[in-house]
């Protein structure tokens, strides 16, 4: 049996593609109330496609009650051989791990044409690795996730390079049909056809790629960082759930001085969302404003009824997607104001913020308030952050 954790645009299709193999697959995503624990019960291999390198962390963490002994685990997501050789820390010895990021966008995924990027011992996977298209053995432990990396670090600005290629033409005067027409008889050509129009669907979502860069990022990587900058306005600019052929029209805009925001609304699918009447945060130039937050899942219930160490890490938890998002770290926040139902909590809470913010903390506030807009919540917490400097427009 197969235990497919995550059903996000690739999850859906992978998953399918095993089923329609004649593989016995339960599925699992974020949000139905099943605990992870119980769909990976029972399961020879357990994949997981998520979002980033925390919510794999978060995933597996709260599967390992439920994983066999035996049992292999097959990383899908793109999070780093960093990462992966922490989850190997993370999972008892008797788990076998096998790192096998993919290349290839939804269409791929459906047909059963992606290419894996494999690294570990395949015994156990390399059959089931076969259903989702060529795989490529990178080398040991990491190796998948390393060669991943690689290859993003390289496509990825690429498609901003040609992006800034179109923006600089239109200024200039230049069709962007006939420039297109010269582009395609040189070896950016496919790329200068797919990026001349968004995309209608999502195939490759701007925040993952933006992601990507983040993991991808090493000293001396001048045209990454640069590409990583743009992609970060865009995602501030509200982009990131597009596909990444909207960085055009984004660079477009940016250079020839239209459509840009001054304050920009961010609300991350990975942050339960609110009621309409906030946003998670908000980026303004190089500060990010967070809303308040608090320990409520999906549905609005709160987590950790009673206890504050729960709340308190479930809060720092959604902290850190927010600060990841925008390319920051808890080290970037400038100041930070907590609300406590009871100050005599407060060496509880103070315990499981010295996990995250450490070193100098950062400017401070905390006070105590009779309650919290939801009855059980015990805590909530804003910021106000100093992000990476954005290259200029």
């Amino acid at each position: 049996m197969i235990a497919f954790l995550g059903q996000g645009r690739m999850g859906v299709p992978m998953a399918r593609r095993l089923t329609e193999a004649g593989h016995e697959v339960t599925t699992w995503r974020r949000g139905t109330g099943i605990p992870v624990a119980e769909a990976v019960h029972g399961a020879e291999l357990v994949i997981t496609m998520l979002s980033d390198p925390a919510a794999v962390r978060e995933v597996l963490t709260a599967a390992l009650p439920g994983l066999a002994p035996g049992a292999t685990v097959v990383e899908m997501s793109t999070i780093g051989p960093e990462a992966v050789h922490g989850l190997r820390a993370l999972l008892p010895p008797s788990v076998g791990l096998v790192d096998a990021p993919v290349l290839g966008s939804v269409g791929p995924a459906a047909e059963g044409t992606l290419t894996v990027l494999a690294g570990g011992d395949l015994s156990a996977c390399r059959e089931v690795l076969s259903v989702f298209g060529t795989v490529r053995e990178a080398g040991p432990l990491g190796a998948g996730a390393a060669m991943k990396l690689a290859v993003m670090s390289a496509l990825v600005p690429a498609q901003v390079l040609v992006a800034e290629t179109y923006a600089y033409a239109e200024a200039h005067g230049v069709d962007p049909g006939a420039l297109a027409g010269v582009l395609a008889g040189t070896p950016l050509g496919a790329l200068a056809e797919r990026l001349r129009e968004p995309a209608p669907e999502t195939r490759y979502a701007l925040a993952h790629a933006a992601k990507d860069l983040e993991l991808a990022a090493w000293e001396g990587a001048g045209l990454a960082s640069a590409a990583r900058a743009r992609l970060r306005e865009a995602v501030a600019a509200g982009l990131g759930g597009h596909d990444l052929t909207a960085v055009t029209a984004h660079v477009r805009a940016a250079t020839l001085g239209t459509g840009r925001r001054r304050a920009v609304p961010l609300n991350l699918a990975t942050v339960p969302a609110t009621n309409g009447a906030y946003s998670h945060a908000v980026r303004a130039g190089d500060t990010l404003y967070v809303s308040g937050q608090a320990a409520l899942d999906e549905r609005g219930n709160v987590v950790g009824a009673g206890s504050m160490a729960a709340q308190a890490e479930y809060v720092f938890q959604l902290i850190g997607r927010i600060l990841a998002d925008q390319g920051a770290t808890f080290a970037d926040i400038a100041f930070i104001r907590t609300y406590l139902t009871d100050m005599e909590d407060r060496a509880e809470y103070g315990k499981v913020r010295r996990k995250y913010i450490t070193g100098t903390p950062p400017a401070s506030t905390t006070v105590e308030v009779s309650k919290l807009f939801v009855p059980g919540l015990l805590l909530e917490v804003d910021l106000i952050v100093a992000l990476p400097a954005a290259l200029p427009a």
